[in-house]
């Protein structure tokens, strides 16, 4: 709060992240939190109200004269396009500008396809969406994507399982298609920034991992998104296992954890014991039904996946671990697997405190996250003061 109140005097949007907390307030209100003059006050409430930002909210009783309006942020004023793309599928959403999903749908897909089909899809669907989702302008375009992006292009960046999209400019395919501005990371950011917006704003130091058919992590760090030098932070898949010994990974390399604990490894394995899986849903099913030899696998997976993380534990120190992704949904034997290595493995100072949950957001992490990441962008004073009236 004393950070805000060293920038409010220069930013409207300043005074704008003040009232997003749902609080109404009176001009004597602000005027009394911020230091600003009545003048100054009321300039950039008029500003925000003919953005459409904030709107009158409910009236003090007043001891004479006239009630004292009180202004709030109204979030509906825009809309924020939202979509976490992964290998199989994509979850699609509208929202609003507190992230609040308004209408979402789950499409099939392969993002081998490439860039072309798999963003015209997005783009079809979205205007589906929108449809029933108001008329307040797009404000701008969220995407996660299942690779490596360089997020301040927007370009992928040598993705392992996404053929064609390496440097394919995404902004400038689906930009002009809302006339609004396109933001793109890797899809377990997102779902990281997601988990913290939606379930764990508290919490700022969290791994956020994700378990499917492949292995990856996001990083809260002092409330942030935590990218890394160049937007590789949290690949956790491609760290080698102790037990790793000789398992091919897609990326090359022998013993990585994605080789051996992803859900087609888990698979591979249950084939080898005579149980017929072939996807990682297949996993969840068998484990879900109760059938031993899945549950061994699966917890033996969650044992691989702590030790890999009881490491990151130990350097990260976070307060929270929250385990996501497909295969979070086999219950508890992917879970009890991490924090059996992670708490074995890991200091006992780093893990005093520490939490290890599953994810609470779920599928609709992603869409949040990157809900949050446009969010945050539009409504920053770089980009917000500038396009005021």
């Amino acid at each position: 709060m004393d950070r805000l109140l060293d920038n409010v005097g220069a930013s409207p949007a300043a005074m704008l992240s003040l009232l997003m907390d749902g609080k109404p307030r009176t001009r004597a209100e602000i005027m009394a939190e911020t230091n600003l003059a009545r003048s100054t006050v009321r300039a950039r409430l008029d500003s925000l109200i003919a953005a459409g930002l904030v709107i009158g909210a409910d009236t003090d009783v007043s001891t004479g004269g006239r009630p004292a309006g009180r202004f709030a942020f109204s979030p509906g004023a825009r809309l924020v396009l939202a979509a976490e793309v992964g290998a199989t599928h994509a979850m699609v959403g509208v929202t609003d500008l507190s992230c609040r999903l308004l209408a979402v749908d789950e499409i099939a897909l392969d993002i081998a396809d490439g860039p072309t089909a798999i963003l015209s899809m997005l783009v079809r669907t979205w205007r589906g969406l929108l449809d029933g989702a108001g008329d307040a302008p797009v404000a701008g375009v969220g995407i996660g994507l299942p690779g490596p992006v360089e997020h301040s292009t927007g370009k992928p960046n040598n993705p392992p399982i996404m053929p064609g999209w390496d440097g394919f400019d995404v902004p400038a395919a689906v930009g002009p298609e809302f006339d609004a501005p396109v933001l793109v990371d890797n899809e377990v950011n997102l779902m990281a920034l997601g988990e913290h917006v939606a379930s764990f704003p508290n919490d700022e130091h969290m791994i956020v991992v994700k378990a499917a058919t492949g292995i990856g992590a996001g990083l809260i760090s002092n409330g942030a998104l935590h990218r890394g030098a160049a937007g590789a932070a949290g690949d956790l898949g491609h760290i080698q296992v102790p037990r790793g010994e000789d398992a091919l990974c897609r990326c090359g390399n022998l013993g990585c954890l994605e080789a051996v604990a992803g859900g087609p490894a888990m698979a591979a394995k249950l084939r080898a014991l005579g149980v017929e899986a072939t996807t990682t849903a297949d996993v969840v099913h068998l484990v879900r039904s109760g059938n031993p030899e899945a549950g061994r696998v699966v917890r033996q997976a969650g044992r691989d996946i702590g030790e890999v993380l009881a490491g990151c534990v130990s350097m990260f120190n976070p307060s929270l671990v929250v385990i996501g992704g497909l295969m979070a949904q086999a219950g508890d034997m992917l879970l009890a697997g991490v924090r059996e290595s992670v708490y074995r493995r890991s200091l006992p100072l780093a893990t005093e405190n520490l939490r290890i949950v599953a994810s609470s957001a779920g599928a609709q992490a992603g869409v949040h996250g990157a809900a949050a990441m446009v969010a945050q962008h539009v409504l920053s004073p770089d980009v917000l003061d500038v396009s005021l009236p």
